[in-house]
């Protein structure tokens, strides 16, 4: 007999080659289907459940593959425990067992049993897999490994093998009676061995009796998974601020100054099309007071982002000096227009208090540089045995001796944990974290990505782990970049923030300067990964990566405070950072040895001007 199953789950294992009794790796089951099947393809059982989580709860990236949210499986779902009894129960009926890709689902199912301490025969069990090299063969899809065919998905075998596109993967129910069907065919059409499904030559003869046709679908009714959970889904919205709300927090942050926190120049490679001192100028522009630079993997442009500051500061200086040196003169000099010549004009007092005035607004353009970087966190920075890029965590420095933690940090990256990409740990944060502040970071920081593929539990262990180590020093970082995603996670990071005393800020997580730059910034992405401008955005094969909007820019004062006018402290907050921020340089007059002279090669004149170097 043969048992058809699949399987959905809260995501992915982070080692698809770590044994089932690795709990922390693999992920939970939320939904699990069988069908029974006797050798000539007759239906004997057919069962799906919905599982109650327990202990864990399904994270947004899951629930928007397979629709199935916490509160779905909560109000529709059984005990796991009285479903491994039923999946006990058909795994000793079966001869084999049979699926997509089936080595995954009998991991995720192996390592629950194993979780619930129930003994099982799964493992024991002949495998059928209808995603093998006969059926790349079969379908013949380029883009395999090696120059070979590309492996088919449960929809392109089953477009080949009925000529009609298989429409609702990532339902259990469906996917089964879709493996089913295309499992049974492959019978019918021989691309089994007798060998495989251990019969003998007349097997096929018998099972062409049996099912002179092609095989039709069982005619199972499916249940929506996404229309039932956004039946059940509690939005939790706040009310709309009203518009004199909004008014008031607007005049609340009026004269508060904003930074932006989180930005990429040229130096996150085929990342970011802004240069440094495109950075500076366009920090000055928005009058913020500072800027901070959090390039990839890198702190590379850390000289030449804080000598651009101190050139731009210098120039403010030059203002300041000027303006004084005209109230000292107390006069300017003015062309004659008949005599063509340069004349002394007294200044009027309005004058100079016009530039008193203008002193003092000189003195509000300058920018102070922050250095930081956005460094990959991964489990284990040693472990060059199963590719694990991390987490990109931003990480600003507090002064120059932050600075040099930080650098070692991102040494220590390169030349320890590089493996894929430049990489640290937990274990290493913690020897060269004084003086430095860490940021939760956008999407793609361990917070956000647990909210997103993990969990709230985890991801709350996780920022519980950062609140202990750099305690004031980290902060949550608030993106809104209109996307669904960000929402989500913004959502969880406040609710952590109140609950751990955690302050927040507003970022934007810049990649380029205008929002008319988004189009070259996309092309830069097409450089990076190879890829045609034409190809759509997406993941899988036949997409590229790109960036989902246009909103990665460098928005200006009045922009950032109308996008976080419902919590002007976020506004604020960036204003605390920077006032934790000791300025600091990076240049210094060249080192040289200092060599002994032989006398024979001495000249006196170099006693009295030593920079002569004559006798050198």
């Amino acid at each position: 007999m043969y048992l058809i199953f699949d399987t959905e789950t809260t995501g992915l294992p982070k080692n698809f080659k770590a044994p089932i009794t690795d709990t922390d790796n693999w992920p939970r089951c939320v939904q699990i289907a069988w069908q029974l099947h006797d050798d000539m393809g007759n239906l004997l059982e057919q069962k799906d459940f919905l599982v109650v989580p327990d202990g864990y709860d399904i994270p947004f990236q899951s629930e928007q593959i397979h629709g199935i949210s916490t509160e779905l499986a909560k109000a529709q779902g059984e005990d796991f425990k009285i479903v491994l009894e039923e999946f006990n129960a058909v795994l000793e009926k079966a001869k084999f067992v049979v699926g997509q890709n089936i080595m995954f689902d009998i991991n995720v199912m192996g390592c629950e049993l194993h979780r619930y301490g129930v003994e099982s025969k799964l493992l024991e069990l002949p495998i059928l897999d209808t995603c093998t090299e006969i059926t790349a063969e079969l379908c013949q899809i380029p883009g395999g490994r090696g120059g070979k065919f590309k492996l088919p998905t449960l929809t392109e075998l089953h477009e080949k093998l009925f000529n009609v596109p298989f429409s609702e993967a990532h339902n259990a129910t469906a996917d089964v009676e879709a493996t089913t069907r295309c499992f049974l065919e492959l019978i019918r059409t021989k691309s089994f061995k007798k060998e495989d499904l251990q019969v003998d030559e007349q097997f096929f003869d018998r099972f062409l009796i049996a099912n002179p046709d092609e095989i039709k679908p069982v005619g199972l009714k499916h249940l929506n998974l996404k229309e039932e959970s956004a039946k059940l889904k509690s939005v939790e919205t706040e009310d709309d601020l009203s518009h004199q709300e909004i008014k008031e927090n607007l005049a609340k942050i009026k004269n508060v100054r904003f930074s932006h926190l989180h930005n990429h120049s040229q130096f996150s490679v085929l990342q970011s099309t802004t240069k440094v001192e495109d950075l500076i100028n366009a920090a000055a522009k928005i009058g913020s007071p500072a800027v901070a630079l959090t390039d990839s993997d890198n702190m590379m442009a850390a000289f030449h982002f804080v000598n651009a500051g101190v050139r731009y500061n210098s120039s403010v200086d030059a203002k300041i000096k000027d303006a004084k040196k005209l109230i000292e003169d107390g006069f300017r000099l003015v062309k004659n227009d008949q005599t063509q010549e340069m004349e002394e004009v007294a200044l009027s007092s309005e004058e100079i208090d016009n530039l008193y005035v203008d002193i003092e607004d000189y003195k509000e353009q300058y920018i102070k540089t922050i250095v930081g970087s956005e460094l990959n966190v991964c489990a284990d920075m040693h472990n060059k045995s199963v590719k694990d890029n991390g987490y990109a965590v931003p990480f600003l420095a507090k002064n120059k001796k932050g600075y040099h933690n930080l650098s070692k940090l991102a040494s220590a990256a390169h030349v320890e944990g590089k493996y894929y990409v430049p990489r640290i740990d937990k274990t290493v944060i913690p020897q060269f974290k004084e003086d430095v502040i860490a940021l939760t970071g956008g999407l793609y920081g361990e917070i956000p990505q647990l909210i997103l593929n993990v969990g709230e539990a985890q991801a709350e262990e996780a920022f519980v782990w950062w609140k202990e180590q750099f305690g004031e020093d980290f902060y949550v970082e608030i993106n809104r970049h209109d996307l669904e995603e960000e929402n989500i996670v913004n959502q969880v990071l406040l609710k952590f923030a109140n609950k751990y005393n955690v302050k927040y800020f507003a970022a934007n997580n810049n990649f380029y300067i205008n929002k008319s730059d988004a189009e070259s910034h996309d092309v830069l992405l097409c450089i990076k990964d190879g890829e045609r401008k034409s190809t759509p955005k997406g993941r899988g094969r036949g997409f590229r990566f790109g960036f989902p909007n246009d909103q990665f820019y460098f928005k200006t004062q009045e922009e950032m405070k109308k996008s976080f006018a419902d919590m002007p402290e976020a506004i604020e907050c960036t204003q605390e950072i920077v006032d934790k921020i000791e300025p600091f340089t990076l240049g210094r007059d060249v080192l040289l040895p200092a060599f002994e002279i032989p006398e024979s090669l001495q000249d006196p004149r170099d006693l009295e001007d030593p920079t002569l170097k004559i006798g050198e």
